[in-house]
């Protein structure tokens, strides 16, 4: 590495503590002050925070592979996690939660089922979930920084004890980094995260943009175009995915044959099908929901959501595509001569590129950038998971009278352990890919129709919640044992059979084994406590199946109205994903000099933005402070 983009990348680093330890005195005033920076950022910077939180390095890599291989159309696997929550939350569900004035996701939960047995079994399964998702992440992070670090840099940090091998490099580099972070964060709560976040998503952004500059200018219209087909830049797509490369890139198509997206039709409508249930659910309990909760009013939450994603995708999208660019250029002959070929190339794409293929000084702001990125996810979820161990259990349930300064120095601890259980799991993850299925399948595949049924139907109770989620968790947690142990089973088996389906296609088993569990702890225990429904549906005012909670309002209030805005709502959600879309295809088109179709994209963005305006914008405005 040259002296250059070390130095920028120390500058980083330094400047990163400066600016987090500083703003860290605002922190020392309680706990809501800590985990929500006292309700008194602005939109805006909390908008740019929550981008920032989501631009992770693993996810980049994996999204300049998907991309490589598959082209345009790849923006579509995001629909897997789905990346369109974010369009509900801007819609809907930022007004519906801020108006609770809580702390987090879980004390939002007793807002709903109240504060008996049942309301306290959903709120604890709620905190434990928020607690071992942050753990899980932290994990991850740990595993992906680690890998990344010691392709990019030189150095050999393995810490040896004799011929014993106590840390290995990737885990030395995944400590120092994440010893940084912790400092800032435990340090300064959430005015540390932001104030971070808000540089770090600066220092990405100018990143992004001179690797797309440079990928623009260094490569012609002529050496792109004699790599991809029209196919690989076709948006649509049929039940099975056409012929994406020439014959002289046939490993390339056979690659996709294996990887087991080929029935893209059917994928594409399972991720619909998850993504409107998990949509609607809302977010999960983390990152992004305390930068909701931490707004100054309702409709600084709906402006903070959308401002959230327009300001994430062009940028993100310059980077990747940027990248993708130099890879189609320099990296496919090297790729076609490996006669093995598989999916872990397309992982070390993005490494390869920045250490082989990027100019001196443009690099240490790419590898500052990507550092960034890392920093402020991991950050978000360090702020994020202890709120619920000190608020929701130690605060609640062991010490709810002491004083802020001692919740504040708990609030510390509680950092300092949760970070500390997700390194210790970290050193025993086998693999990223292992930890991205546990999370995504397990973790978030038994939340999803407890906390759809929450917001929309009356009869739904704690116990019917705690019950669901913990069916979805267990089901969930099984696929995954399944997937982890495939090898062991027999072909033609049952077990063997589930066991190499992709984890989508199993989403509806899980989903139906949640939702039996939500039917059946709600109708085999009594139903919530009136008064809470009325307090919960007056104050919020969701849509849904709300009938006999509306009329006793109505009788006491005869000039509250119900909430009519379903199919507004749903149109806006529909139009907003189209939005969303035109900004993560139109950075790929202008990067790959297919100008029809940037422009294009340009207009629907555009008549989009013009749409919204109407239908969205103008109602936030009318939102009383």
């Amino acid at each position: 590495m040259d002296v250059i983009d070390l130095a920028i990348i120390v500058i980083y680093v330094v400047l990163t503590l400066f600016v987090g330890i500083w703003v860290s005195k605002k922190a020392s005033k309680g706990l809501k002050s800590y985990f929500l920076g006292g309700n008194d950022i602005k939109w805006y910077y909390l908008g740019l925070s929550n981008g920032s939180g989501m631009f992770d390095v693993s996810g980049t890599a994996w999204m300049v592979g998907i991309l490589f291989l598959y082209g345009v159309k790849s923006f579509m696997f995001m629909w897997l996690w789905p990346i369109w929550n974010q369009i509900f939350v801007m819609m809907f569900l930022a007004v519906w939660i801020r108006r609770s004035n809580i702390m987090t996701g879980s004390e939002w939960i007793l807002t709903r089922f109240g504060d008996d047995r049942a309301g306290r079994a959903s709120h604890s399964i709620v905190a434990v979930f928020a607690i071992v998702a942050a753990v899980g992440f932290i994990a991850y992070f740990f595993e992906g920084v680690g890998k990344f670090m010691t392709i990019i840099l030189p150095w050999d940090m393995a810490l040896l004890m004799g011929e014993s091998v106590l840390l290995t490099s990737e885990q030395s580099y995944a400590m120092i980094i994440i010893f940084l972070t912790t400092i800032y964060t435990i340090k300064g709560g959430m005015f540390s995260v932001v104030a971070t976040e808000v540089l770090q998503y600066l220092i990405m952004v100018i990143a992004g943009l001179l690797v797309a500059g440079y990928a623009f200018f260094a490569f012609t219209d002529v050496e792109i175009n004699a790599v991809i087909s029209q196919e690989w830049r076709n948006v649509f797509f049929g039940w099975e995915l056409g012929t994406h490369w020439d014959e002289e890139y046939q490993a390339f198509n056979n690659l996709i044959d294996s990887e087991g997206y080929k029935m893209f039709g059917a994928l594409i409508g399972m991720t619909l099908f998850k993504g409107f249930f998990a949509s609607i659910a809302g977010p999960t309990p983390s990152y992004d929901l305390q930068r909701i909760l931490s707004t100054k009013s309702v409709k600084d939450a709906a402006y903070m959501s959308g401002f959230t994603n327009l300001v994430l995708f062009i940028p993100r999208y310059l980077l990747i595509s940027g990248i993708v660019v130099i890879a189609l250029v320099v990296l496919t002959p090297e790729m076609l001569a490996n006669p093995s070929l598989s999916g872990a190339e397309l992982e070390v794409l993005l490494p390869k590129v920045i250490n082989f293929h990027v100019p001196v000084g443009i690099k240490g702001l790419l590898l500052a950038g990507l550092l960034a990125a890392f920093m402020s996810t991991f950050s978000a979820f360090v702020n994020a998971g202890p709120a619920y161990l000190v608020n929701d259990i130690y605060k609640k349930y062991y010490k709810p009278t002491a004083s802020d300064a001692h919740y504040i120095k708990v609030s510390h601890i509680a950092s300092f352990l949760v970070v500390a259980l997700g390194v210790f799991m970290g050193f025993f993850a086998d693999s990223i890919n292992s930890l991205t299925l546990w999370i995504t399948s397990a973790l978030f595949g038994g939340y999803v129709a407890a906390n759809f049924l929450k917001w929309i139907w009356w009869r739904f109770n704690g116990w019917g919640y705690f019950w669901g989620m913990l069916a979805g968790l267990v089901v969930a947690s099984m696929q995954f044992i399944l997937d982890q142990n495939k090898g062991n089973f027999s072909e033609g088996s049952i077990l063997y059979e589930l066991s190499h389906m992709h984890a989508i296609y199993l989403f509806p088993i899980i989903f139906g084994v949640s939702f039996l569990g939500s039917i059946l702890g709600t109708y085999l225990s009594a139903p919530t406590d009136r008064e809470v429904l009325v307090s919960f549906y007056k104050n919020v005012k969701p849509w849904g199946w709300w009938q006999p909670v509306y009329l006793d309002i109505k009788k006491e209030d005869p000039t509250f109205e119900k909430n009519k805005e379903f199919w507004l709502d749903m149109m806006n959600c529909a139009v907003g994903i189209i939005w969303q879309s035109s900004m993560i295809v139109m950075p790929i088109y202008f990067m790959v000099r297919d100008y029809p179709k940037a422009i294009v994209s340009l207009v629907v963005f555009l008549v989009t933005c013009a749409i919204l305006k109407f239908t969205w914008l103008d109602r936030v405005r009318k939102i009383p402070n």
